[in-house]
């Protein structure tokens, strides 16, 4: 639920992104403000999807913690803490994901499932 609410409640809302949102991000510093723009709405929006269906977890676990990161210490830095409350939140849902994986019902667990059959069988003749 956290995936498809990071995707579809915040992540849609960048892509493309606005100018204000890239001005928003060249107001933090970053270079190429266009490029991380894009980066954290992709990181938003896929990376949401992907952590709804399990698939790439950690990949997409990490760009989500990042880029959450930076919503939490540096856009919102000097906000009350219920304005940032966001980005902590899905930071540390993120976080869980990067150091437990997908789980068992993951499209991650299904694919490396049928890895290991393939591999077992490959070897068992």
């Amino acid at each position: 639920m956290a995936g498809l609410a990071l995707a579809f409640a915040h992540g849609i809302n960048k892509i493309p992104p606005t100018e204000g949102f890239i001005g928003g991000v060249e107001a933090l510093g970053f270079p190429f403000p266009v490029l991380f723009a894009w980066s954290a709405g992709v990181a938003e929006f896929v990376g949401g999807l992907c952590l709804a269906i399990g698939l790439l977890t950690r990949p997409a676990s990490l760009l989500i913690a990042f880029t959450m990161a930076v919503a939490f210490f540096l856009r919102h830095a000097d906000d009350p803490f219920g304005s940032k409350e966001k980005a902590y939140l899905f930071g540390g849902i993120a976080l869980l994901y990067l150091f437990t994986g997908g789980g068992r019902f993951s499209v991650d667990a299904f694919l490396r499932n049928q890895v290991s059959k393939r591999t077992v069988s490959r070897y068992a003749r």
